[in-house]
């Protein structure tokens, strides 16, 4: 999916968005890059996005390009006075599994996800991204992860590191929070094996009973919504049959 880039400069632009974002900022002086995600204050997603720090101390909000012009808005709104300054830029993304280029950083979310560049318009290196994010489970914007609808911790983001429970408050961490302390999460994404083939979006039964939905699928595998409480070893999609070993905590 195409990507977008905001600059945040100006006075203390990690300041600014670390009251807003689901990571720790702080992260940016060791790691180069953090994953994060801006939440509703009913603590549902917004966006996701990737914080670039650079040399001058601005950051840069690496956005898939359908969540950028919405991401920017919102955080107009919560600049207020804030002297800060907000930019949409025309900055080249590129990624790659191999042998990373000089200057590009790890995809922080999975060490299977490779490398990310950014200034420099680099040619595809054939990776299938859909089979790497189904093996692993992760998620992406406008296929998995939908605005006003995800939980990020449903999501996997305390796996993904994209989301840090010490850092104090950001929008909608007080709901995160809470989630993170129950005994046990009810719903979420689960990499699923699948016969066949289901459109994104469509129910998973099990039991005769709505269980979740399927989304993405590669190589007989497919990434799955999943109601814990109902999710069977056995369930179907449409056509599509799927197959599903609950581990210990959802069992």
């Amino acid at each position: 999916m195409k990507r977008s880039i905001i600059r945040v400069s100006g006075q203390e632009p990690a300041k600014f968005l670390q009251g807003l974002v689901s990571n720790d900022l702080r992260k940016l002086a060791s790691d180069g890059i953090v994953y994060a995600a801006l939440l509703t204050p009913q603590g549902k997603y917004l966006a996701d996005f990737f914080l670039v720090a650079q040399q001058d101390g601005a950051i840069l909000i690496d956005v898939a390009e359908p969540l950028a012009q919405d991401l920017l808005k919102r955080l107009m709104l919560y600049k207020l006075r804030a002297p800060i300054t907000l930019d949409q830029i025309d900055l080249p993304v590129s990624r790659g599994t191999g042998l990373p280029p000089e200057g590009a950083l790890p995809d922080p979310r999975h060490p299977a996800l490779g490398w990310r560049l950014y200034g420099t318009d680099l040619p595809d290196d054939g990776t299938d991204w859909d089979a790497i994010r189904v093996v692993h489970c992760i998620p992406e914007s406008g296929i998995e992860l939908l605005p006003n609808e995800t939980f990020i911790l449903e999501a996997g983001f305390e796996r993904l590191h994209g989301v840090d429970f010490r850092k104090g408050c950001y929008v909608g961490q007080e709901v995160t929070a809470r989630m993170h302390h129950k005994t046990a999460l009810r719903k979420g994404f689960e990499t699923v094996a699948i016969e066949g083939s289901a459109p994104i979006g469509s129910e998973i039964i099990a039991a005769q009973k709505p269980a979740g939905q399927i989304f993405t699928q590669s190589g007989g595998q497919a990434i799955a919504y999943l109601r814990y409480d109902r999710a069977e070893s056995d369930m179907s999609a449409g056509d599509a049959r799927l197959f599903w070993q609950p581990s210990g905590q959802h069992a």
